[in-house]
């Protein structure tokens, strides 16, 4: 009559025991040195020995020349235990038995002492399937038995069993069977078999067994008949329809050359199997791969490649099709494998700029110093300011003389236009005349006809557009400030940081935008930056005439020519009103640089805060429970 190979080659000692040397040993030493107790728990993964072991140790315990770890084999009660009739062995499954009247007749059981042997001994497998009214019925007895019984009790789930049974064992548990031990075995079986095989075909056993040797050899004796009596690769990937090995590496081969036609070609012959095989197996494919510290692959690449792997599992559980996610995931390979050019370009990019210096605009730098990049500001402005218009702005000279007439008021108007040469002849011979000369205006001759004048054109000012942004978020923000701010100001330059305009508001305009400034001002800063300074030039309005602006024009000039003339009322509250909101906008704001000591600027105090105005109105709005007043540091 034939065996299965399990059964046939199940271990008879301790020493036949694999992958368990931790329990064979301790209960070795427990036999030699006579130190037993009454009660043994044995707990692990299925086929890993629990009950072979169990039935050596009751062998050896019931042997006649004696406890020992080696029994003899030979005598009448090694040869019953072996053969699995023992009078005295008694084997309970707990599973069919699992009552309170299966553990009654047990427990009545343990009151007659052994028939021939030295101990009466209990083996229950499966016990943690046993009733919580049995556990409790079996507590009494096994924390005290006779002496001549023992218990030894054997679960695949010991997390189950009640904390009072668990205190009254010795509990060993039984660990997971390495697979090359496995597969060792199995070739040790099949050499006394006398059966050809393949290495590789018992790897792939062995690792379908998952730590099992009762399942590994289940596998090899199928394995055994479906190859008759050869054991390779084809049969048993066949057999466990499992996806050849051979055919995962070409696959990962054909991924990483991005050789899309290949991938569509094994994705018609992996139509055959399960999606969630297919996946698994690559997933021991690249653990082999780093194990084996693989060139083919980088541990990067292997971790995105098991990410894919891990998201596309979760997919199928949801009940997707396993075709289209299959395909999708070694798509997703071939992309992930762009990563790494990217990450190569970087290192690329970053050695390439170890060598470039970066340095700020200074004036004492020459300009002549190799291996230098200089940035200035123009470079950080967009390219389409800097870019040339078509045609050509025409710059008033109207604008030009009134700035220099505010920064040089003792200067004449006409000495903003270009220098031309003095003849001999017109050079005064005394300093009186020289300086009658310079400052009288020049006019030419009546005979000598007059040529046009020749308007400059220049490019237009790049920091116009950003004057214009200025403008489009005040209107953006309050519509009659646009208003007020696009007809009353003027943009003029910007440069060093400085951003020149001039205003012609009065009035009410006037009070608007001093209302307004902080706004204003906050744009500004935004645009231009933090560091921005705002110079205010006062202008006249549009709706004086000609003659007026002109009379104006030579008041101003008349006291810088004539040093025994002294300005007038009239012309002080002129100037006055000119240049009074250019006083009040910049040092109105508490954030200005130049507020000096105006009330804004100073420090308010803390007791009289929650009376202002703003802060009162911001109270009933937001109605907070507490306010805390901040003091700045």
């Amino acid at each position: 009559m034939s065996l299965a190979l399990a059964r046939k080659y199940r271990p008879a000692t301790f020493s036949d025991l694999i992958g368990q040397e931790a329990v064979s040993q301790t209960l070795s030493l427990a036999l030699e040195g006579n130190r037993l107790s009454h009660a043994y728990l044995f707990s692990g993964l299925r086929g890993s020995g629990k009950t072979s072991t169990a039935r050596i140790f009751a062998k050896a315990l019931l042997c006649e020349k004696g406890t020992s770890a080696h029994p003899c084999g030979v005598c009448t009660h090694c040869v019953m235990a072996s053969e699995n009739r023992h009078m005295d062995i008694i084997e309970m499954d707990a599973a069919s038995n699992r009552g309170i009247d299966d553990i009654k007749d047990l427990i009545e059981h343990t009151k007659y002492k052994p028939s021939s042997a030295r101990f009466k001994i209990f083996i229950i497998d499966e016990v943690h399937m046993l009733t919580n009214q049995a556990f409790n019925a079996l507590l009494k007895t096994l924390e005290e038995p006779p002496a001549f019984v023992k218990f030894i009790l054997a679960t695949t789930d010991p997390l189950k069993l009640p904390a009072t049974i668990l205190s009254r064992t010795q509990h060993f548990r039984f660990k997971k069977i390495p697979q090359n031990l496995v597969q060792g075995h199995l070739e040790h079986i099949l050499n006394l078999e006398q059966i050809g095989f393949e290495k590789e075909a018992l790897e792939i056993i062995a690792r379908t067994g998952a730590g099992s040797l009762r399942d590994s050899l289940t596998l090899l004796d199928q394995a055994i008949v479906y190859s008759k009596n050869y054991v390779d690769v084809p049969t048993v990937t066949n057999m466990l329809g499992i996806i050849e090995p051979s055919l995962l590496e070409q696959l990962i081969r054909d991924i990483t050359r991005k050789d899309e036609k290949k991938v569509l070609e094994f994705l018609k012959t992996a139509s055959d199997y399960e999606a969630e095989m297919i996946l698994d197996e690559l997933t021991l494919y690249l653990k082999a791969q780093l194990l084996s510290k693989s060139t083919l692959l980088t541990p990067m690449i292997i971790e995105r490649f098991f990410r894919i792997i891990a998201e596309s599992k979760g997919l199928l559980a949801l009940g997707s099709d396993g075709e289209f996610i299959l395909t999708l995931s070694l798509f997703k390979m071939m992309e992930a494998l762009q990563i790494k050019e990217i990450d190569t370009m970087i290192h690329a990019l970053e050695k390439e700029l170890q060598g470039v210096q970066i340095t700020m605009p200074d004036a004492s730098q020459s300009a002549a110093t190799p291996k230098v990049v200089t940035i200035t500001e123009a470079d950080l402005t967009p390219i389409n300011q800097r870019q040339e218009e078509k045609g050509a702005t025409e710059i008033k000279a109207a604008s030009e003389e009134h700035v220099v007439a505010e920064k040089h008021p003792e200067a004449p108007r006409e000495a903003v236009s270009e220098p031309r040469e003095v003849t001999s002849e017109e050079k005064p011979n005394t300093p009186v005349a020289a300086a009658e000369t310079a400052s009288a205006p020049r006019q030419a001759p009546e005979s000598q006809p007059k040529e046009p004048l020749q308007e400059k054109v220049s490019p237009p000012d790049p920091h116009q557009k950003r004057f214009d942004t200025l403008v489009q978020k005040i209107f953006d923000r309050d519509f009659e400030l646009g208003m007020c701010f696009e007809t009353n100001i003027e943009f003029e330059s910007f440069a060093e940081g400085t951003l020149t305009w001039s205003s012609t508001a009065q009035g009410e305009e006037k009070k608007q935008l001093i209302t307004h400034w902080g706004v204003i001002n906050m744009f500004v800063k935004e645009i231009f930056g933090f560091e921005t300074r705002i110079v205010n030039l006062p202008k006249e309005q549009s709706s004086h005439t000609e003659e007026e602006r002109k009379k104006k024009s030579d008041d101003a000039v008349a006291p810088s020519t004539a040093g025994d003339v002294s300005p007038t009322q009239e012309e002080e509250e002129c100037n006055a009103s000119a240049s009074m909101l250019e006083d009040i906008e910049m040092k109105s704001s508490c954030i200005a640089p130049e507020a000096g000591d105006t009330e804004a600027a100073k420090e308010k105090d803390p007791s009289s805060l929650l009376q202002e105005p703003m802060i009162k109105a911001a109270i009933e709005l937001f109605d907070p429970k507490k306010v805390r007043i901040k003091r700045k540091s």
